[in-house]
């Protein structure tokens, strides 16, 4: 309704029905259509999707996992197969990436070391979050003696060359799998606590968790349900990240003998063979390797770089 007031308006005290209009619809206001409210994770995943780089990244990345479980179960050859009388054979029909010194198909040997080099990538990832987050929210939320304490830590673990621990810890206590893995996190939590003993030195004094301390709620429900929720962002980064470095330390290992042992494969150790025959003439033992270490480390990081313009609370419209 719009309110019209008259020429000559009566002062009394009763509003006459005259100064009353009904309003005309507006054609332009009622087809009008208003966008619908979406949630952080819908509005992070919208902006994702429009990240073109980020996608492709993300659709490599799929590929390769599929691959990587099933790639050794697709072909015909066994990873450990030697046949000599198919050394060194070029990529074919038969051979799709060729095959090696002793006859064995690089193309199952790819996707074996594939699985391999994500295996670790992901559980070091996944070790480096459970500890970084517990390490760096404890710190954080404390605050005082307790997070100067604790950070003192880091910092020292921090100042550590990283592939030289690894390299030390790897060369004392062997090679093999378990201690790569142990190699990779000795140190590697680090750069997540600190990531996260930020996030919640600035949201520890929101509103919501002042309101959640005054009615007495234990630190322990405080960190679940209201600081980690509101960090999951940056942390979620720093995993797509934490990844593609994992995955390089442990090809770097591998290149070096101290990765995984034949005659199991791995993308370093496979790079390590094929650089002493590139002269030969024998060039897709080492590209096939190469290339996909190089591949899987650039969709890591453009995804990275995607996902965190795409959780960035300041770009939400």
């Amino acid at each position: 309704m719009e309110l019209r007031k008259p020429h000559n308006p009566h002062h009394s005290s009763e509003i006459p029905d005259e100064w009353f209009k009904p309003k005309e619809k507006d054609r332009t206001e009622a087809e009008a259509v208003v966008r619908p409210s979406l949630s952080y994770w819908k509005d992070a995943w919208r902006r994702l999707v429009k990240n073109k780089l980020a996608m492709a990244g993300l659709f490599f990345l799929s590929v390769l996992t599929f691959m990587a479980i099933f790639g050794p179960i697709i072909s015909p050859y066994s990873v450990r197969e030697t046949v000599l009388v198919n050394q060194n054979l070029p990529p074919s029909s038969e051979h799709w990436f060729g095959t090696d010194e002793l006859g064995r198909d690089v193309f199952a040997r790819t996707w074996y070391g594939a699985r391999i080099s994500l295996f670790v990538g992901v559980v070091a990832a996944i070790i480096d979050f459970i500890v970084g987050v517990v390490y760096g929210g404890i710190a954080g939320y404390k605050g005082g003696r307790t997070d100067h304490f604790m950070m003192r830590i880091v910092e020292v673990l921090y100042g550590l060359p990283y592939l030289l621990v690894v390299i030390l810890i790897s060369v004392v206590m062997g090679p093999g799998l378990f201690t790569i893995i142990f190699a990779l996190t000795v140190t590697g939590w680090v750069g997540m606590a600190r990531i996260v003993r930020g996030q919640v030195l600035q949201i520890k004094n929101y509103e919501f968790v002042l309101a959640s301390k005054s009615f007495g709620t234990k630190t322990s429900r405080i960190i679940k349900k209201n600081l980690l929720p509101n960090t999951m962002g940056p942390i979620i980064v720093q995993m797509t990240l934490t990844v593609p470095a994992a995955i390089f330390a442990e090809a770097f290992l591998s290149f070096l003998g101290l990765g995984i042992q034949p005659p199991f494969a791995s993308w370093g150790s496979m790079a390590n063979d094929g650089l002493s025959t590139i002269l030969s003439g024998h060039w897709w033992r080492l590209f096939f390797p190469a290339f996909f270490i190089s591949l899987t480390m650039f969709s890591f990081n453009v995804l990275g770089d995607g996902l965190q313009d795409a959780l960035d609370p300041k770009q939400r419209r």
